[in-house]
């Protein structure tokens, strides 16, 4: 018995290092927009750094690449670079809303959004795909293919999907800024902890 007791008192710190040596090789990059480049805000205040900041103690790693006006033609042409400068272990492709404002074609998105899923895996990098949205009034057809967009590719890539974090905030006037297509400050945190709950079984495994 004291021989048993004694090999789990060894292997228990074995494990929890493993564990935090798992979560320490853990570097998310944010390949993303407005939605997640603090729009309208400090950065501080964003989603993201908000994240990094409860990502931090379990030693996880959050790069903020996100840029506002970003398309996923733009994503897809930085994405080479961001690779090689911040060797990520992970990538949350968040992109594909201005796409969808600006009424580009749904199938443009779509190769784009598998060329950066392609480049990313071929790297040995796991990929986490954004779901996203727009307002209703760019017609029920061109919403409806623009949404089933991301589960066909999340699909045929076999990579998570992440559900999209304004769909329930978006319909609350304090947390949306005035043009209704960006979080607020309040919304911030919120998001944070959504994303917190959505990513980190993805993260460490």
């Amino acid at each position: 018995m004291l021989s048993f007791l004694k090999i789990i008192l060894t292997l228990i710190p074995l494990l929890l290092f493993s564990d935090q040596l798992k979560a320490e090789q853990v570097r998310l990059l944010i390949l993303g927009d407005s939605l997640s480049a603090a729009y309208g805000m400090k950065q501080e205040q964003g989603w993201v750094t908000l994240l990094q900041d409860a990502f931090e103690p379990k030693g996880i790693r959050v790069i903020n690449a996100a840029i506002s006006g970003e398309t996923t033609d733009g994503g897809l042409a930085r994405l080479p670079r961001l690779l090689e400068q911040h060797q990520p272990s992970h990538v949350l492709i968040e992109l594909g809303g201005n796409d969808g404002l600006r009424g580009y074609p749904v199938s443009k998105l779509k190769t784009n959004i598998s060329a950066m899923i392609t480049m990313a895996k071929d790297r040995d990098i796991k990929v986490i795909l954004q779901q996203m949205q727009i307002p209703t009034n760019f017609g029920r057809r061109y919403n409806q293919m623009f949404t089933n967009a991301f589960t066909t590719l999340a699909e045929q890539h076999d990579v998570p999907l992440v559900p999209f974090f304004l769909k329930d905030i978006a319909l609350d006037d304090k947390m949306m800024q005035k043009d209704r297509i960006h979080p607020s400050v309040e919304a911030q945190p919120v998001i944070a902890r959504f994303m917190q709950e959505q990513l980190e079984p993805l993260l460490v495994r």
